[in-house]
């Protein structure tokens, strides 16, 4: 887990690349949950989603670790992939992302758009995943994993962004893919010496992280969700999960349906798109709502990259 000053040292290294991304109450969104909620805004990223903070600091480690490095080759549903493209472009890499068969085709395009070569293998991440090693041994490409100290590193800067925005906060729910977003809010939480809970929320339909925490020991099950990919995942990480486990307060799931219903509402009350797994937090904290009455809570917004019919699917809800 990184230092507060480690923390700091990412912060000044993605400034150039990345604004602070606002903190808001949006008193429609807010109305009826019967406490305070702050959204914390990481759709407003310039790749729509959190994941670029990670990248950024980790294509610079690469650079200084091996500075002979010719390219990069990573596993992802999308926003991993961006923010791999992106940082990748920055330090003049060659980035392939290898991505299932059926992947969000706005997420496949914007990776391509920023300058990654796109592989389509698998009908899910895992398979994505285990091929991208193939890859990357075969075309002797350095393999970004979706979960690194590195990535948790940048990805802690949002948290800290968070935490400076708004005092006294008693919970933050946040999505969980593969971790590195609630291990960054962790690490934030812990350098600041804070005693806010965080409560990891999942798909239903890809429950791996929340059996593993309910069963206290890894679990994988596969991922049947289709409208949050960004968190579909089948087998946890054990790193990540180890933090979890130590620094979770719960992990909840939520079906595709309040997923749908979530984005709906944050469109409608915000005017801000949230994809299926950056609208998990919501619609968790929605379900859950007679817990958290008179309290002070963050949601985090992690990507706002929706396709074209998820969002019809979510605004004909």
């Amino acid at each position: 887990m990184p230092t507060l000053s480690e923390i700091e040292s990412a912060k000044a290294l993605i400034r150039p690349h990345i604004r602070e991304t606002p903190t808001y109450r949006w008193p429609l969104l807010e109305s009826g949950l019967g406490c305070e909620l702050w959204m914390k805004h990481e759709n407003h990223t310039p790749v729509g989603a959190f994941k670029i903070r990670g990248g950024l600091v980790y294509m610079d480690e690469l650079k200084r670790h091996q500075p002979g490095v010719r390219g990069v080759i990573a596993a992802s549903t999308g926003n991993h992939g961006q923010s791999i493209a992106y940082a990748a472009r920055r330090n003049g890499l060659r980035a392939v992302i290898v991505v299932p068969h059926g992947n969000n085709p706005e997420k496949n395009a914007a990776m391509r758009s920023l300058g990654a070569e796109l592989v389509e293998h698998g009908r899910e991440f895992q398979e994505a995943l285990e091929y991208s090693r193939e890859l990357a041994a075969r075309e002797s490409l350095h393999a970004v994993p979706s979960f690194h100290p590195w990535l948790v590193r940048g990805v802690a800067t949002y948290a800290l962004e968070l935490f400076h925005s708004v005092a006294d906060l008693d919970a933050i729910f946040v999505p969980i893919g593969l971790g590195s977003g609630f291990c960054g809010i962790a690490s934030a939480r812990e350098a600041l010496g804070l005693k806010t809970k965080i409560i990891g929320v999942v798909s239903a339909h890809a429950p791996a992280y929340a059996l593993s925490f309910q069963q206290r020991q890894f679990v994988e099950q596969s991922s049947m969700t289709r409208v949050a990919e960004g968190v579909a995942c089948k087998t946890p990480n054990q790193d990540a999960l180890q933090h979890i486990l130590h620094h979770a307060h719960d992990i909840l799931t939520v079906t595709d349906d309040e997923a749908l219903a979530a984005m709906r509402e944050i469109i409608q009350s915000t005017h801000n798109i949230a994809e299926g797994s950056g609208a998990l937090a919501h619609a968790a904290l929605k379900k859950h709502r007679a817990d958290w009455q008179g309290k002070r809570v963050a949601c985090i917004l992690s990507g706002a990259n929706a396709s074209m019919s998820i969002l019809r699917e979510a605004l004909g809800a």
